[in-house]
């Protein structure tokens, strides 16, 4: 028989694509390879009982078939199913073995969850015990409790309660649809996240413990957080108008700030050291809180004797004075001769150094002066600077205050310490003080004084007034009276 060589070719070319077609059956879909054994592994897993699983179903792994089950077969204490699985994907032998049915009436499949991502893969001939298995519970007895159940109901109820169920979800198939999805993906980021996760139950038992341990206090802010919405719920129309002008409000303080935009952070920087102050002096400002509404009651008790008088209204108060009673404190301060007239306009610079009374702590001079300032960040001490507070520097005392003694850090005027003019005593000390070694008389005192009105101020700290050094005016006239001397 004679063939052509166009014949020739055709059937070359049949052959070769019926050798591909058979080859992609074979391996394709046949998977005679795989049925041979080929490229995979056995894994024996022990179940407590069957629950519908049978010889040729699925096994997945993170949701993507690896493999088939090969046989079910019954053992002397449960079932044992052997599994076919891929060996190209590495399985944690650290798992458990879930049965679970794709639909409600079986197909049965086997899926392989993972306790860890660090665990060795799955090997050939491995046993997987059965305290790793769990297998879906009996449909039988489920359908008949739904059955018993579904009888129970009033056949009218049942027929609303579906009708209600389908008017609720009619037309969400797209929302649910997503829900599902959303649902999916999260499912697979928690498996991508598993070990994550399961560090975060384990170790989520210490928070647990604390919410049982303040149950009361948890509900004691439910019932807080009650009252509140209950309040908002009864004052619904003032919180909404809240809302409604809240929005101008703060567009206004916020054009405010704007405006203040120059100035403002010079003001909040000020502020934070008044801050600081007001931090260190809590103590004396609290006192002063607690203190200034009882004087203010002793202030309008004082107004309550003249309350019904007819010629005068007013406080009464009677101040008993006393002058000189103790003599005012001259120690520490400058000397007499240095001392400016109350008359005064101008404001020259203050003298350097700290001027204050430098009698002791409790002498009867200057008992309210700087010398008894109480540190309050050094509680029990008193000293009349910041830095003596805050240092181990203790107040040390000029005199007891009798005679003048000043100018304590010698920058202020470099004289010496005045004495008594020759002839004169000085006052008697109090029982129980001593009185200083006077040291030698001082030269001539000479001091300045104001020639609008002669006065000027002693060598022992007094003013004097002496007229002859006063000059009068040429004229008295009403606007002389209205004007101070000297101007």
């Amino acid at each position: 028989m004679y063939l052509s060589r166009r014949i020739k070719l055709q059937l070359v070319v049949f052959i070769v694509i019926a050798t591909v077609a058979a080859a992609i059956m074979i391996f394709g879909y046949i998977k005679v390879p795989a049925m041979l054994g080929v490229g995979r592994y056995t894994v024996t897993v022990k179940l407590p009982e069957a629950a519908g699983l049978y010889k040729t179903g699925n096994v997945t792994y993170r949701g993507t078939e690896v493999g088939r089950v090969e046989d079910v077969h019954l053992t002397g204490d449960g079932v044992e199913a052997r599994l076919s699985l891929k060996s190209g994907i590495a399985i944690p032998s650290n798992l458990d073995v879930h049965v679970h049915s794709v639909s409600a009436v079986g197909e049965q499949y086997v899926a392989l969850l993972p306790r860890d991502g660090g665990s060795p893969p799955l090997k050939n001939g491995e046993v997987i015990p059965r305290d790793r298995v769990s297998v879906p519970p009996d449909i039988n007895p489920l359908l008949g409790a739904v059955n018993r159940g579904l009888e129970a109901v009033p056949r009218q109820n049942l027929k609303t309660a579906i009708d209600e169920s389908y008017t609720a979800v009619a037309g969400l198939g797209p929302e649910i649809s997503r829900l599902v999805k959303g649902t999916t993906t999260l499912s697979i980021d928690a498996r991508n996240n598993l070990d994550p996760l399961l560090t975060l139950i384990d170790q989520a038992q210490p928070v647990l413990d604390s919410q049982t341990e303040t149950a009361d206090s948890i509900s004691s802010w439910a019932a807080h957080l009650a009252t509140i919405t209950g309040q908002l719920q009864s004052h619904d129309a003032a919180v909404a108008e809240v809302l409604d002008k809240g929005g101008p409000a703060s567009e206004a303080v916020r054009q405010l700030f704007d405006r203040l935009q120059p100035t403002l952070p010079v003001l909040l920087a000020n502020l934070v050291a008044v801050g600081q102050v007001a931090v260190t002096y809590q103590p004396a400002l609290e006192q002063l809180l607690v203190l200034i509404p009882q004087g203010v009651a002793n202030l309008q008790a004082g107004a309550v004797a003249n309350l019904t008088a007819k010629n005068y209204k007013g406080i009464y108060l009677d101040f008993n004075m006393s002058p000189n009673l103790p003599p005012p404190c001259t120690t520490g301060f400058l000397p007499a001769q240095q001392v400016r007239s109350p008359s005064f306009e101008d404001y020259p610079d203050r003298p350097a150094g700290d001027l204050y009374c430098r009698t002791p702590q409790d002498s009867i001079f200057g008992a309210r002066s700087a010398k008894n300032y109480p540190c309050l960040t050094v509680p029990g001490k008193r000293a009349p600077t910041v830095k003596m507070c805050e240092s181990n520097e203790q107040y040390v005392p000029l005199n007891d205050g009798f005679s003048w003694k000043g100018d304590p850090n010698a920058t202020l005027s470099g004289q010496d310490v005045p004495q008594l003019a020759p002839g004169t005593s000085a006052p008697a000390a109090p029982p129980g003080i001593q009185r200083p070694v006077a040291p030698p008389p001082a030269p001539i005192a000479a001091a300045e004084y104001d020639p609008a009105t002669g006065s000027y101020i002693g060598p022992d700290g007094q003013l004097y007034t002496q007229t002859d050094l006063a000059q009068s005016p040429k004229e008295k006239t009403w606007q002389t009276m209205l004007m101070p001397p000297g101007n």
